[in-house]
């Protein structure tokens, strides 16, 4: 018998079927203890800094508010406590913006759905032990993008290269991000000279073909 204390968790997901479902999984598994449940960034975020999980379960897509990557940020740059809580990603999305945003917010994990609960049970341990835990496609998308590095885009070029993608033009793209029509084009420039491309079609292109957004 293991004398290792439980895994304290807390699962974040906006669908509550899903939750349930996680719950009702997590619940009878021995050495993990769910200690709370939220279905919203903002829940997410307070449950963490009230019961300083040793995991925070996380979705991404989290309907109106707090996505998952934000509440994330702010779960692992919370101040004041001694230990805080690790932040394993659970999703169905696994395209490059997504996984950057996630690793860059702070996540030790990316985990996706359609893993087997043994991988998910596995994942969520080594997360408590601060050890990083993906799953295999995403991991195959990490080492290939150090194999083969590109300039990388920063968070608002995804944001608008996301934008691009969805078929907006500029100054709809400035309306939903709250920026300026010149802000928006100066970024296009910097887009396309990092994915090579000449054309806000073959930004769109590219951005599908290496999955940097939905």
């Amino acid at each position: 018998m293991s004398t290792h204390p439980p895994v304290r968790i807390v699962v974040c997901d906006d669908h509550a079927v899903v939750r349930a479902g996680l719950l009702a999984l997590l619940g009878s598994t021995p050495g993990i203890v769910v200690v709370g449940e939220a279905g919203t960034g903002e829940e997410a975020v307070a449950l963490a800094a009230k019961l300083v999980p040793d995991v925070v379960l996380m979705d991404l897509q989290l309907g109106a508010g707090l996505d998952g990557v934000e509440a994330t940020r702010r779960i692992t740059s919370a101040p004041g406590s001694p230990r805080g809580s690790h932040v394993l990603v659970l999703t169905t999305y696994d395209t490059d913006a997504d996984i950057t945003r996630a690793i860059e917010a702070g996540a030790t994990g990316y985990l996706l759905k359609a893993e087997r609960p043994e991988e998910l049970f596995a994942a969520i341990h080594a997360a408590a032990q601060g050890r990083t835990a993906l799953s295999p496609p995403v991991a195959s998308r990490v080492m290939a993008r150090m194999r083969s590095p590109r300039p990388a885009l920063t968070e608002r070029e995804l944001d608008i290269l996301g934008q691009l993608a969805q078929g907006l033009g500029n100054r709809d793209i400035a309306r939903a991000l709250f920026i300026s029509e010149a802000t928006v084009k100066t970024h296009l420039g910097r887009i396309y000279s990092k994915l090579g491309v000449e054309t806000r079609a073959g930004a769109v292109v590219v951005a599908k073909e290496q999955r940097l957004a939905p």
